[in-house]
């Protein structure tokens, strides 16, 4: 296929600079001074309702079918459905698709909320694997092929596996093992890429999901290919039909998708697929510089290979800058917050002990320069080891019943202090990264209610927690 070609942008495009009287939505009839001021005259020109001459995402027949096989094609997919719900939607249709209510699904414990949500809208039971959690840096590693093994064994009439591919700090499991494992046992295999859609296009970098026979994959363009933020791309082997798939995916999807998002898609499919291999070389070779610089200052961990051991750690994204904090004297929050509000460097996120810096080919060599700059000056400031109070990035669960049972019942707001031994009714976490610290259905200990009143502390973005830190519980004997 031509991948050179991008027939929705250029449809779009095409079709904004005709001289049509607009008597549809959207209301601004691209015509608004106030939007064309702040926005800019050609962005609202392009933000178009669903049309004839530039087709309809629910249904797509033309220009945006055409897309989506070109980004099938590139991608190594049967299929590929252009997603304008961000990754969360992606992951719903792909749980949905492949789970009917009280099918049981694997699940690494370390995964996204939207992975418990999307459990919870298809009924489906979870079953979890518990990652190992490496000593020092107290973040959770990839699925052991032996834990995934035994967990297929005890679970025979399990429907699905789900993976994340890489983890939000870059660390990978040996999915071509997993993926041969689980079709091995009619197990089919649900990827999470949100962070690995580069993975498609160069190849220093981890296995990509399609490319050893995942059965579905979602992979957040926005985050790592450089479309608009919210646009992703659900790929599919096949397997799975993919009318089941439209159907499950039109069941929540707007019917006023934006076109902005959609050609952005279509530009950064295009863009990936002829030069990725050339840029992502670029981020690869700044990053390892950056890396070892980090390294050099000696009041950081900047990881990568060095932590590979072919088990839990199968492989590692060489383009995250994933940096253990605590030899400064700082936890990771604070630093990301001393980066931000003295440097004007947004990283991606903080936790207790580390931090992660995204890169992608967006990113300029002065980008890599400033940041490493700032660490070693903030390293020269503040140099006392900070203590390790929590090492864990989560506590293993204690499910007591199915997310779906707690969300569907009744519930109480108690303060988290008073919780201990109760049921979470909703999902608690630090956000970024949305890996619960408890999520629906779980018990709440004490180690449970330290580490999340110490992360309020350290001033993480805590989401699941109402007014002056209370909690959503299932209420004793609280049926629905």
């Amino acid at each position: 296929m031509d991948q050179f070609s991008a027939p929705l942008a250029e449809a779009l495009l095409k079709h904004s600079r005709e001289d049509v009287v607009p008597f549809d939505v959207p209301g601004h009839k691209h015509n608004l001074d106030v939007l064309k001021e702040y926005f800019g005259e050609q962005c609202v020109a392009l933000d178009l309702n669903s049309r004839k001459s530039i087709d309809y995402l629910c249904e797509a027949k033309g220009v945006i079918k055409q897309a989506e096989q070109l980004a099938a094609d590139a991608f190594g997919a049967a299929d590929a459905f252009f997603m304008v719900g961000g990754t969360t939607s992606s992951v719903q249709a792909m749980i949905m698709s492949a789970c009917a209510p009280g099918d049981k699904i694997l699940i690494p414990r370390n995964v996204h909320y939207s992975v418990i949500n999307a459990v919870i809208l298809a009924g489906a039971t979870p079953v979890y694997i518990n990652p190992s959690v490496h000593p020092t840096l107290g973040i959770a590693l990839g699925m052991r092929v032996d834990d995934v093994v035994k967990s297929i064994v005890e679970n025979k009439y399990a429907t699905a596996i789900f993976l994340n591919n890489p983890t939000y700090y870059g660390i990978c499991s040996d999915i071509e093992s997993i993926v041969k494992i689980a079709h091995q046992h009619n197990v089919r295999v649900l990827v999470d890429e949100a962070h690995g859609t580069h993975f498609y296009f160069n190849d220093k970098l981890p296995t990509a999901a399609m490319h050893c026979g995942a059965d579905m994959a979602a992979v957040s363009m926005h985050k790592t290919g450089g479309s608009l933020t919210q646009s992703s791309i659900l790929l599919s082997s096949g397997s799975i039909p993919p009318t089941h798939i439209n159907n499950v995916i039109n069941l929540t999807r707007t019917t006023s998708a934006s076109y902005l998002l959609l050609a952005s898609l279509d530009l950064a499919r295009r863009l990936l697929a002829t030069q990725g291999q050339e840029l992502l070389d670029a981020v690869i070779s700044h990053t390892n510089k950056a890396r070892d610089q980090i390294n050099q200052i000696g009041t950081y961990w900047a990881f990568g290979k060095d932590i590979v051991d072919g088990d839990s750690v199968y492989d590692f994204d060489l383009t995250k800058l994933s940096i253990y904090t605590l030899g400064t004297g700082l936890a990771g929050i604070e630093l990301y917050s001393s980066l931000r509000d003295g440097y004007g460097i947004q990283i991606e996120f903080g936790d207790m002990n580390n931090i992660l810096a995204v890169a992608t080919h967006g990113n300029s060599e002065s980008h890599y320069d400033r940041l490493v700059s700032a660490l070693l000056e903030i390293s020269q400031t503040t140099n006392t080891p900070c203590k390790r109070d929590f090492i864990y990035e989560y506590i293993a669960p204690r499910v007591l019943i199915t997310p779906r049972e707690a969300f569907y019942a009744k519930k109480e707001y108690i303060p988290l202090a008073d919780s201990r031994n109760r049921i979470s009714a909703k999902s608690v976490m630090y956000y970024p990264p949305g890996i619960p610290i408890l999520a629906p259905g779980e018990l709440i200990t004490d180690e449970i209610i330290s580490h999340v009143l110490y992360a309020v502390e350290k001033g993480c973005t805590v989401t699941g927690l109402g007014a002056d830190n209370r909690i959503a519980v299932v209420e004793v004997n609280g049926e629905k």
